[in-house]
């Protein structure tokens, strides 16, 4: 009976210890949910069956694996032929319907092009570029076109434009009537047509600024292919360049601006050091309506004029320049006297100010060698730098190198204009005397210039 009993009680302990040995194990936690769904919704079905023949209603459906949205359809959806009249798109759990208003042709090959619009609800997976195509006809158009755009002033791609194919009209159809193929570019400016029919075909490229499909506006971004193109035949890929005939103009608030009641100024010189490349410049914060130029006087350090130095005024009468060919390391004295300028409600500077600075030194400044290969000299080659996509300064090319000893350091992009008119700038097209624009060329590596250094670069175009 004794041993009964101590066999009982280890079998007890025993127990307990499992019990407290699986108490130590267990966690408390949330479910992790598994991994993070990246796949796009999938087309299960469709009706009518993508690449259906003698289509004759005006209604497809289509059904995916899982449920769906749709998102920004005005911009994202595309139909070709282009549609007068737009489409209704719309989404129910997991089907998609759209609706042609427009009766459609006899024997055409139809695409739609849905781009970035279909995504899934739970995770927002694009389904990218996806397009459904269909014929009311016996086949299905299988020519092809492709080509890129450029914008003409900077010579890169800007994606928001659309390429427009007329098929078979007049060289004013762009200005009155919507096309009949439709596309966007992507990023790199490329575009490509699939399932056209044989014709001949006008192709433009448009920033549509008011949805009209049409070329309207001069402010309007807009390219055009100077032939036509017949398909099918032998054609190379049409390089199209845009450009904008004129510049949007400034909104200005209505409100003419009340001038300060105190007249100030700012000089443009840093650390009292004048740079060798720019003039001495003035700044006032109200238009100038009196100036006394022959008393503003820039000297020497025995005050002398300086004889070659010229005083200007810009157009808003707010800037006055001193132009003048600086040498390095030489001091100068602007002399600013009492009640020299001012504003229309008569104030002026109250006292004589006696500005001195110095120019600065040529060591601060780089040296550039460019050594150009398969330069076109005779369309009057423009090399352009700029900073933060603002043009720093150019410089016409009559060689197959350019060279420059006072250049301020700093990083650069590079652009060869071809400046056919010489007119020292670029100069946009002009469709009604059909003038294409003239172009720009975008070097693709950036120049470092340092101070008191050789910089060279070897540039091949």
């Amino acid at each position: 009976m004794q041993k009964i009993k101590i066999l009982a009680a280890l079998l007890l302990i025993s127990l307990c210890c499992n019990s407290l040995l699986w108490m130590g194990c267990a966690q408390i936690g949330t479910p992790t949910g598994g991994q993070r769904d990246t796949i796009a919704p999938v087309l299960i079905k469709a009706i009518p069956e993508d690449g259906q023949l003698n289509f004759t209603g005006n209604k497809v459906v289509l059904s995916f694996n899982e449920y769906i949205e749709l998102e920004d359809v005005s911009q994202n959806v595309l139909v070709s032929p282009f549609q007068q009249s737009n489409p209704s798109v719309n989404s129910n759990l997991k089907t998609l319907s759209f609706r042609f208003k427009d009766s459609l042709k006899p024997n055409t090959t139809y695409s739609i092009h849905f781009g970035n619009a279909i995504k899934d609800v739970n995770e927002g997976n694009i389904l990218k570029n996806f397009t459904y195509t269909f014929s009311t006809g016996s086949f299905i158009d299988s020519l092809e076109l492709s080509g890129k755009v450029i914008l003409a002033e900077t010579g890169i791609a800007d994606s928001t434009l659309f390429v427009l194919l007329y098929r078979n009209a007049a060289d004013t159809a762009i200005q009155n009537s919507k096309p009949d193929y439709i596309t966007r570019l992507d990023g790199l400016g490329n575009f490509h047509f699939y399932h056209l029919p044989s014709g001949t075909y006008q192709v433009y490229a448009l920033k549509d600024g008011d949805g009209s499909k049409t070329y309207n506006a001069a402010t309007e971004l807009f390219a055009f292919q100077d032939t036509s193109i017949e398909l099918p035949g032998n054609i190379t890929q049409p390089l199209l360049y845009a450009y904008a005939e004129k510049e949007v103009e400034k909104q200005s608030s209505g409100e003419k601006k009340t001038p300060e009641k105190k007249l100030r100024y700012k000089i443009n010189i840093n650390s009292n050091r004048q740079d060798l490349l720019k003039p001495l410049e003035l700044s006032f914060n109200n238009p100038l309506k009196k100036i006394a130029s022959d008393s503003i006087l820039l000297c020497d350090t025995n005050f002398m004029p300086l004889k070659d130095a010229k005083l200007t005024v810009d157009s808003t009468r707010q800037k006055l320049s001193f132009a003048y060919n600086w040498q390095p390391e030489f001091f100068h004295v602007l002399l600013l006297p009492a009640g020299a300028v001012q504003d229309s409600l008569g104030n002026g500077n109250l006292k004589s100010d006696t500005i001195r600075f110095s120019t600065r030194a040529i060591e601060e400044y780089g040296r550039i060698l460019l050594r150009f290969t398969n330069l076109d000299t005779e369309k009057h080659p423009v090399i352009q730098f700029l900073q933060n996509n603002e043009l720093a300064f150019s410089a016409a090319i009559n060689g197959t190198t350019y060279n420059n000893n006072r250049f301020n350091p700093g990083e650069y992009e590079l652009r060869i204009l071809y400046d056919e008119d010489e007119s020292g700038k670029w100069t946009p097209g002009n469709y009604k005397n059909r003038k294409q624009p003239e172009k720009v060329l975008s070097l693709p590596q950036k120049l470092n210039i340092r101070a008191d250094w050789d910089n060279e670069r070897d540039i091949q175009l």
